[in-house]
């Protein structure tokens, strides 16, 4: 597997620490790349800067969340550099009207309270048991705190302005990985079922006790789980994970 390249879309406020574990763990496989997604205000343009930063030639994409929704533009950008796709905690659909407005006020209120927007938008992410862990919560109020209030801003218009990608599910002809866990509740297990569902020959990975911040709070589960789809995508057989 010498030849695979992995590279990795964070999502909302989150930076490489996301997916050290997996990073690390998988560094075996010939590369990682974990995409700095902080400097565009358009899902375009960050499937753009996603490209600028991939390696030459072909590679597997993965995308959590707001970097599943990045991965769907790379694939109406740039088909086939994707050798496999990995879509985590996302979704096809478009925000709703009432999903833009409460993106706004968040907006509105990071200005003058960052951290009680961090709080608020962890008590969704995580599963109420992983929230106020070092390894889930510590990590998320460390990358968000680090990247800060404009960069929430921008990611956050992105993410209310990205199309609906769910009429071009069907033309993705490359081997699908959807990851999601069952307490999601900012996108919904239904949801993502349907994603798959939409997918020509899609595969399902659904993480118990796991709630949006699925490398995080299932870190060994997703690390594996990625092992043995980039071991089948290469033809080879799973290796042991690295402890």
């Amino acid at each position: 597997m010498k030849d695979t390249h992995l590279v990795l879309l964070p999502g909302l406020l989150c930076d490489a620490s996301l997916f050290v574990h997996q990073a690390d763990a998988l560094a075996d496989i010939g590369g990682v790349t974990v995409v700095d997604l902080t400097g565009s205000d358009s899902i375009a343009a960050l499937a753009t800067d996603a490209l600028a930063q991939a390696p030459d030639g072909p590679f597997v994409l993965a995308g959590m969340s707001m970097g599943g929704y990045v991965a769907f533009e790379i694939m109406r950008q740039a088909p086939r550099r994707v050798r496999g796709l990995m879509l985590m905690s996302t979704s096809a659909q478009p925000d709703t009207r009432e999903a833009i407005t409460n993106r706004e006020a968040l907006i509105a209120q990071a200005d003058s309270d960052f951290p009680s927007v961090i709080e608020a938008l962890l008590a969704r992410m995580a599963h109420p048991d992983h929230a106020n862990t070092p390894e889930v919560g510590g990590v998320f109020h460390s990358m968000a705190t680090g990247l800060g209030g404009e960069v929430f801003a921008r990611q956050q218009r992105a993410i209310m302005s990205r199309i609906d990608s769910r009429p071009t599910l069907a033309g993705i002809k490359c081997p699908t990985l959807v990851v999601c866990g069952r307490q999601d509740a900012l996108i919904p297990l239904e949801v993502q079922q349907e994603l798959a569902a939409a997918i020509p020959d899609a595969r399902l990975e659904i993480l118990e006790k796991c709630g949006h911040l699925a490398p995080l709070e299932q870190a060994d589960k997703v690390t594996q789980i990625l092992r043995d789809w980039l071991c089948a995508l290469a033809g080879s057989k799973p290796a042991i994970a690295k402890p």
